[in-house]
């Protein structure tokens, strides 16, 4: 759970099981032959998506091949967008990723005794100048071993870079182990180290909000964002916090098969007694309750991740902060009332992400058009039972309020006065949930998507009839006698003949064929006399 980035959902099919593999596949097959609008979405997107940049691999040098190999390996999902970022910031961004990335693994490594994780973490951004230094005690079975057992080609390319990027890493690398020391220590005295909701947004500061700053420090740097949001550090603290704890409450299954937890005692303590009952069956009630009070604090971040946003002026700057963003109020809307959560992993399909990534990628109206759909849903999912009912709806209509400040929505006093009589004929109710843009977006969306439906079948009857003219040409081209067959249907026979029953109606046909070619033989000897 780091960097500013949620994963997308990654592909569930493993390399290792070709059987499992295929079931799955025919499952997502399933699935999106009843999702026909998530299919269009990635097709969409793997098709009309353009790069804004895209990396000059012919110029890399081998470890800055090699530093791309890592990210890949280390984040599949958040390597595409870090690679398409501005050449300026393309291999800063990527150098602060794998730092952090290495900072992580021995933080996250449960082989590693305190004593020796501890100087680890406070002084991992003294060696990045290091140009020598390695790390190969990590436990086996940790997933980024290789990364820091070749650290040394991260920090030669890390000492490559112009000084003042080295310099905001090399802070946000010092104050973040340092954070992490202070939590690890914690937690060998202590299992419950999060007591508090200060004590939970201070972990998430330590490890998504000051990467936050150092990537804002970064894009004003490079002169791709507004300086204006180094003045308002609440911004992007709230960058990170928003992704962090959607995260921490998504994951909460994985992690307490692990036996860890980042969920504050303040706020589960007062459902259960013991945070491992929120998985009992007879607290079900008790752990969605507890689920919406978690989401309630992730959600009160929501507006200021949209102000952030709209001071980035570059487009592939905007998609790298926009992406995770987005996809982060849809897995709260996923996860919000969602039982299933706390019985196993959840995440958004392939199909949503697409949508997602092609709705991210454009301007901020769009995104915010995206928080307008997730809030909505969720206020929809709220439960007036639950104790957390009207704060769940006021943080949902803060988001709405604040996005109207932006975008205005157009009124009957706005619009020219044929629009507004058409209005006036439109429910009081559906004027207020839906603006007029909003209406005609669904329309076309509705007509794309049944026109596409008719392509599919089309495409489908198409295939099949070729296949068909194959398959039947290929027969008789190799002997098959297709008279039978229509003198059985003739008959009224439409069960398959037994092998005796073939074999008679071959000897028939072939009687019935040479008393025919006697026949006409004897008539024409008949003729010739």
């Amino acid at each position: 759970m780091l960097f500013c980035g949620l994963r997308p959902p990654e592909s569930p099919i493993s390399p290792d099981f070709p059987s499992s593999a295929k079931m799955v596949s025919l499952k997502s097959i399933a699935y999106y032959a009843v999702h026909l609008q998530e299919l269009r979405s990635i097709i969409q997107w793997t098709t009309w998506h353009n790069a804004p940049h895209e990396r000059d691999e012919e110029n890399e040098t081998a470890e800055l091949k090699e530093c791309f190999r890592f990210l890949q390996m280390t984040s599949r999902s958040f390597a595409a967008v870090i690679q398409e970022l501005h050449p300026e910031l393309l291999v800063p961004v990527t150098l602060f990723y794998l730092i952090l990335r290495g900072l992580d693994t021995i933080e996250d490594d449960m082989t590693l005794n305190i004593q020796e994780k501890e100087p680890l973490l406070r002084q991992f951004h003294e060696h990045l100048s290091d140009e020598s230094w390695t790390f190969d005690r990590n436990g086996p079975e940790e997933k980024d071993r290789e990364l820091l057992v070749k650290f040394d080609v991260v920090a030669k390319e890390y000492n490559k870079i112009k000084d003042p990027y080295q310099l905001i890493i090399k802070d946000i690398c010092k104050r973040m182990g340092n954070g992490m020391a202070d939590f690890a220590k914690k937690q060998d005295a202590n299992a419950n180290t999060i007591k508090t909701t200060k004590d939970y947004e201070l972990y998430c500061h330590y490890v998504a909000g000051l990467v936050g700053e150092g990537l804002t420090r970064l894009f004003v740097e490079a002169k791709l964002a507004n300086p204006a949001l180094l003045q308002r550090p609440e911004l992007m603290e709230s960058m990170g916090q928003f992704l962090q704890q959607t995260n921490i409450v998504r994951d909460i299954r994985e992690d307490h098969d692990e036996k860890r937890y980042f969920w504050p005692r303040e706020v589960w303590s007062k459902y259960v007694d013991n945070i491992g009952d929120l998985f009992l069956p007879e607290n079900k009630e008790k752990a969605l309750q507890c689920q919406s009070e978690m989401i309630l604090l992730a959600l009160s971040r929501a507006d200021e991740c949209l102000f952030y946003m709209a001071g980035v002026k570059e487009q592939s700057v905007f998609n790298f902060v926009a992406i995770p963003q987005t996809m982060a109020i849809a897995t709260l809307e996923l996860c919000f009332q969602n039982y299933a959560m706390f019985q196993r992993n959840i995440k958004i399909t392939k199909g949503q992400a697409c949508e997602l990534m092609m709705q991210s990628t454009q301007n901020l109206q769009l995104v915010c058009d995206q928080f307008r759909k997730y809030a909505r849903k969720i206020h929809r999912k709220n439960n007036p039972r639950d104790p957390h009912f009207l704060d769940i709806s006021i943080a949902c209509g803060n988001i709405e309020r604040f996005i109207e400040t932006i975008f205005p929505t157009q009124t009957a006093s706005t619009l020219p006065q044929g629009e507004a009589q058409a209005d006036a004929a439109t429910p009081a109710v559906a004027q207020e949930y839906k603006s007029p843009e909003e209406i005609e977006r669904e329309k076309k969306a509705s007509q794309e998507a049944r026109r596409d439906i008719f392509f599919v079948m089309f495409a489908v009857f198409i295939t099949l009839s070729l296949v068909s003219v194959c398959m039947i040409g290929a027969a008789w081209f190799f002997g098959a006698r297709f008279d039978l067959a229509f003198q059985a249907l003739r008959e009224g026979n439409f069960a398959p003949a037994s092998p005796k029953e073939r074999a008679a109606m071959v000897k028939d046909a072939i009687m019935s064929t040479s008393s025919q070619a006697a026949s006409s033989a004897s008539e024409a000897v008949h003729s010739e006399l």
